[in-house]
C-alpha cells in the first residue's frame, strides 16, 4: 500500500507519545469542530486541548454507508482526515453501514428513499475497502477497526427501538436538514426515515467513539450520536465537520448523479485528465482537500498547479508509475485535459464497439471500426481492444470512459 505520509515523518509520529504529537493537522480542511470550550453545553475542554493531554489513543468514528459501487473524490475528504487521525497516534474506526444503507440517509433529499435489499448492500459494500485502501493505514496495529453496523443494528429489539425513538421528539427530528422543507411542502415523510439519525447515532454508543468525523452536511446525525452516547452513560464524543467538495463543474457539490465527480476506482489515465482541467477556482481547495502538500510552496501559474494536481493525486492512488503514463498519455494527445465528450443518450444498446466508433464520428461506418479494431488502432482508456465483437450491454459500462483511435483522435464518453 501507498502511504498517504512521508515514511520518515509517519515513523517519528509514530514513535512520539500521542499527547506531545504536534496538531497541525487537525486543522486542515476541517471546517467546524464542536462542541466549544465556550460552549454551555460543553462538557469539557476543546478537542484541541484533549489531544495534547490524553494519554491514550483516541477512537475516530467514520461510517460509511454502502449505497453504491462507487466512491469519488469528494467521499475521500473526511478519510483523508480519519487518516490524519491514524498518523497522529489514535484508532481509526471505519463503520461500513450496511444496515443504515437499507434506509439511506435522508439527509437533503426531497423525497424518500428507496430502500435497498440486503443482497444489494451486500455487493456495493465488497468494493468499498478496495477503494479506501491507498488512503488509510491498514497495516500499523491497533491503528484501524473495521466494523459493520449490522453487528449491533440486527439485534436491536422492539424494547430498545423504543427506547431509542423516546430520546427525540418529532419536532427535534424536523429540525433535520431536508425533513423540515419536505413537511412544510407537504412531501411525506416515512416514519422509518426517522430511524437513519437514531441508528447512526446508536453506532457511536457501539463503538464508544471519542470523535466523528463527517461532512457539513452531518453536523445533526453527529450531534444525535452525542445525545445517545449521553443517555447511555457515555462520554459525548467530538464532531469534525469536513467540507463537500465542489465538483469539476467549479459548481454544484460532487456527484455522480450530476456527472462532475471524479471516481476512486477510475482509470488514472481518465483521473489525470480531469483533474488537470480543474477550474481555477477549485485549486486551492483541491490541494488543501485531495493532498498533503504545502500550501504556500505551489507554483503561481494555474496551469502548472492543475499538472501538479493530476500528478500527486493520480500517483497517490495508482503509484508513480502509472501517474507518469497517464501524463504521457495528456501530453500525447495534446489536449491540455479538454477531451471532446460524445453521449451516449442516442445509441441503442447492447451497442458493439465498432458502431460506437461510427455514431461518434471517429469512423466513417461500422465496418471500418471493425477493422481499425482488428488492425489494434483502437484503445479505451488506454488498453488495447482487440476483439471487433466488443459489446456493450448499457452506457454506464462506458461513463467516463476515453475511446482513442490512432494517436490523436481521443472522445470521452458519457451518458
Amino acid at each position: 500500500m501507498q502511504s498517504i505520509t512521508n515514511q520518515s515523518s509517519l515513523k517519528t509520529l509514530q514513535q512520539t507519545p500521542v499527547g506531545a504529537r504536534p496538531q497541525t493537522w487537525l486543522h486542515r480542511g476541517t471546517v467546524e469542530i464542536f462542541p466549544h470550550a465556550t460552549d454551555k453545553a460543553s462538557e469539557t475542554e476543546n478537542l484541541e486541548d484533549l489531544l495534547t493531554k490524553i494519554n491514550r489513543p483516541l477512537r475516530v468514528k467514520l461510517g460509511i454507508d454502502a449505497t453504491g459501487t462507487d466512491i469519488h473524490l469528494g467521499h475521500s475528504i473526511p478519510v483523508r482526515k480519519l487518516r490524519a487521525f491514524q498518523d497522529a497516534g489514535h484508532t481509526a474506526v471505519l463503520i461500513i453501514g450496511d444496515f443504515t444503507a437499507r434506509i439511506g440517509d435522508p439527509t437533503g433529499k426531497s423525497d424518500v428513499r428507496r430502500q435497498l435489499t440486503t443482497e444489494e448492500v451486500r455487493e456495493n459494500a465488497k468494493t468499498y475497502l478496495d477503494q479506501v485502501r491507498p488512503i488509510l493505514d491498514f497495516d500499523t496495529p491497533n491503528r484501524l477497526e473495521i466494523r459493520y453496523n449490522s453487528e449491533w443494528l440486527a439485534k436491536l429489539d422492539l424494547a430498545k427501538i423504543l427506547e431509542l425513538l423516546s430520546t427525540m421528539t418529532v419536532g427535534q427530528m424536523l429540525e433535520k436538514e431536508g425533513f423540515d422543507i419536505r413537511y412544510k411542502a407537504q412531501n411525506p415523510i416515512f416514519l422509518h426515515e426517522f430511524l437513519y439519525p437514531l441508528m447512526q447515532g446508536y453506532d457511536s454508543v457501539a463503538v464508544e467513539s471519542d470523535v466523528e468525523l463527517g461532512g457539513t452536511d452531518q453536523k445533526f446525525n453527529i450531534a444525535v450520536g452525542r445525545d445517545l452516547q449521553r443517555h447511555f452513560g457515555q462520554k459525548p464524543q467530538f464532531g469534525l465537520l469536513t467540507p463537500i467538495l465542489i465538483g469539476t463543474d467549479g459548481v454544484q457539490k460532487m456527484s455522480k448523479s450530476l456527472n462532475n465527480y471524479i471516481g476512486l476506482s477510475e482509470h488514472p489515465n481518465n483521473k489525470y485528465q480531469k483533474l488537470q482541467a480543474t477550474p481555477d477556482n477549485l485549486l486551492e481547495s483541491y490541494f488543501e482537500l485531495l493532498t498533503n502538500l504545502p500550501l504556500d510552496s505551489l507554483p503561481t501559474e494555474a496551469r502548472d498547479k492543475q499538472k501538479l494536481l493530476a500528478w500527486e493525486v493520480v500517483k497517490h492512488y495508482h503509484g508513480e508509475v502509472a501517474a507518469a503514463e497517464a501524463k504521457k498519455a495528456a501530453e500525447s494527445a495534446g489536449q491540455q485535459g479538454e477531451i471532446p465528450e460524445f453521449s451516449l443518450s442516442g445509441v441503442e444498446f447492447p451497442a458493439r464497439l465498432a458502431s460506437i466508433l461510427n455514431l461518434s464520428g471517429l469512423c466513417k461506418s461500422g465496418g471500418e471500426g471493425r477493422r481499425k479494431i482488428q488492425e489494434g488502432g483502437v484503445k479505451l482508456d488506454s488498453e488495447k481492444v482487440s476483439d471487433a465483437e466488443t459489446t456493450f450491454q448499457n452506457p454506464e459500462e462506458l461513463h467516463g470512459k476515453v475511446l482513442q483511435l490512432g494517436k490523436k483522435n481521443f472522445i470521452r464518453l458519457i451518458p
